[in-house]
């Protein structure tokens, strides 16, 4: 693909993700995408696979809360109502648009985000080497979209676009972030993965784990196995009671925390992992993850 292809490419999905396709119903998109990546139709009717499952709640369990529960703003309220705000990475602000951020009033490290997305976010680690220009156009981009056009995740749909600042964390030990993302079903953690290097998607890695810590066979096709072992958290066993708070009374929900200098804090809460298209390299675990979603 040429740099031609690619520019025509982000031109098209920024035009998904400011709703030129919303008068498409969100069932014919799901069938579309979902024909699309998969190459075959999806059953709606009798959904059996996780990927069919996810697609399916995402039309017809639909919950007021939800919005509250993606909404990267309100969620630190919510999680910290339920489990503490000693899990909660501190709020430097929010703003309704870029150009109210008083820069000179952050510390010199510091994270930046759309309070309805996923990715896009800027990692600030020397304020003096800031474009504020550069970003401003970014962030005013990203301030146009609206998450819920892009695979129709319905929650997404009537969050607040803001802007969030956040301390910066690091791990002393790690030099970066290491998230945990628990998959949960009906309050009960099933099995994770631990990513490494997500805020860069080309060289991310991941691995998934059952809930003793052991590495197991599930792979996606879209990001590689960790290369080096990785060690069991400290906390792995608060970040499962956690997590089971967190997702009880869902049929499933994704919670996602970080360790960082020996102490859990909380990354986010996710409904549809990947949007419901997740490149499992064996089409078998598709099933078997299925098989853990009760949608009757």
């Amino acid at each position: 693909m040429n740099n031609e292809d690619n520019l025509l490419k982000k031109i098209y999905k920024y035009l998904v993700d400011i709703g030129i396709f919303r008068f498409i119903s969100d069932e014919k998109v799901i069938r579309k995408n979902y024909k699309k990546i998969f190459h075959k139709k999806i059953n709606l009717e009798n959904p059996k696979t996780y990927n069919e499952k996810l697609q399916w709640l995402k039309l017809y369990d639909r919950k007021a809360i939800y919005t509250t529960m993606v909404d990267k703003v309100e969620a630190k309220k919510y999680v910290a109502n339920l489990i503490g705000d000693e899990y909660i990475i501190p709020t430097l602000g929010v703003w309704n648009k870029f150009k109210d951020i008083d820069f000179s009033k952050l510390p010199n490290q510091f994270v930046l985000k759309c309070s309805n997305g996923s990715g896009g976010l800027l990692i600030c680690k020397d304020k003096n080497k800031l474009n504020i220009i550069k970003q401003r156009l970014r962030f005013n981009l990203m301030m146009k979209r609206n998450y819920y056009y892009r695979s129709r995740e319905w929650p997404y749909k009537n969050v607040k676009q803001r802007i969030i600042a956040e301390q910066y964390m690091e791990d002393k030990k790690l030099g970066e972030l290491r998230d945990y993302k628990f998959f949960c079903f009906d309050g009960k953690p099933e099995f994770l993965y631990v990513s490494d290097g997500l805020s860069n998607h080309a060289t991310a890695s991941i691995s998934f784990y059952d809930m003793n810590f052991n590495l197991m066979t599930l792979k996606r096709k879209d990001f590689p196995l960790i290369s080096k072992k990785v060690e069991k958290p400290k906390n792995f066993g608060l970040m499962k009671e956690l997590a089971a708070k967190l997702s009880k009374g869902f049929k499933h929900l994704r919670v996602d925390f970080y360790e960082i200098n020996g102490k859990v804090y909380f990354g986010e809460l996710t409904f549809y992992t990947c949007g419901g298209y997740v490149p499992f390299e064996d089409p078998e675990w598709d099933y078997k993850l299925g098989d853990l979603i009760n949608i009757k």
